[in-house]
């Protein structure tokens, strides 16, 4: 069998930069362990399989190298991107998923068609009891906070006061994977800096991702949080919010009742999985 295969840089407008992730186009799903292996063999944080329906939307699910994975926006962004590329040409496109249809229109205020804008569920978060150990296993200790601010939505949201105790987080990924947080992974965040309005890093080393470079699903819990703490308004600000790994990776979001989330692509190549 003769799979289309795609490996795209997602929320970046730069090769070797943003989120990787690959794009099978497929007639029909195979096995689910055909798609988890060629997740392992990829070693992307996510890849996606897409299969066309007859009515004309799409069937996307995503896999990260341990697990089928139930929501992934740089790889939903990546899927938009690789089917603009094959000339798709009804748009917004409609994706059939286990977090229910994902809408992803091409971003007609950007400049170039390389940028696309998708419409998430919101998730804001709640308040929770924080996990025994997730403070230590994310390094926020060595920074001297023996606190932070903890809540839940689909993952852990930990909000630290400055941006540079983001970026110089070194967390023990052993010890993170060890965490009785479920599927969840962890979310660390912090007022931006310039023209950038919250920064942020994520961890699901449960899941076989030690650190994201660049995650759109997060911003389902980081736009709402963001938007109530900052004051903006709804359906008529843009959040600017950029993901401080080493890669990194730059995203835009608006909020209403759901999450829209704008960011680029780049492709890094393009070739067939013979199986």
């Amino acid at each position: 069998m003769a799979i289309p295969y795609y490996h795209v840089d997602a929320f970046t407008g730069e090769l070797f930069a943003g989120n990787p992730a690959g794009v099978c186009i497929l007639s029909a799903f195979p096995a689910d362990s055909t798609m988890q292996k060629i997740a392992v063999e990829n070693r992307h944080s996510n890849t996606a399989f897409v299969v066309a329906r007859a009515d004309g939307d799409f069937d996307l699910r995503w896999f990260t190298p341990k697990v089928e994975d139930d929501l992934c926006g740089h790889a939903t962004l990546a899927s938009a991107y690789v089917l603009a590329l094959r000339k798709h040409n009804v748009w917004p496109l409609h994706f059939h998923t286990r977090s229910g249809i994902l809408t992803v229109a091409q971003d007609a205020a950007a400049q170039g068609k390389d940028s696309f804008e998708m419409d998430f569920p919101a998730m804001p978060p709640q308040p929770c009891e924080t996990p025994a150990g997730l403070l230590p296993a994310l390094g926020l200790k060595d920074h001297g906070l023996k606190a932070a601010l903890v809540m839940q939505s689909r993952d852990y949201l930990v909000v630290v006061d400055r941006a540079e105790q983001v970026r110089a987080l070194s967390p023990d990924f052993a010890a993170l994977a060890k965490l009785d947080i479920g599927i969840s992974g962890a979310i660390v965040s912090a007022p931006g800096e310039g023209d950038v309005d919250y920064v942020c890093r994520f961890f699901a080393p449960a899941v076989g991702i030690d650190e994201d470079p660049a995650t759109g699903s997060i911003h389902c819990t980081l736009a709402p949080y963001w938007a109530g703490r900052l004051g903006k308004d709804k359906d008529k600000e843009t959040f600017r919010a950029r993901q401080l790994s080493a890669r990194g990776g730059y995203v835009q979001c608006t909020i209403g009742d759901r999450v829209k989330i704008a960011g680029r692509a780049r492709l890094y190549l393009h070739g067939t999985l013979e199986l």
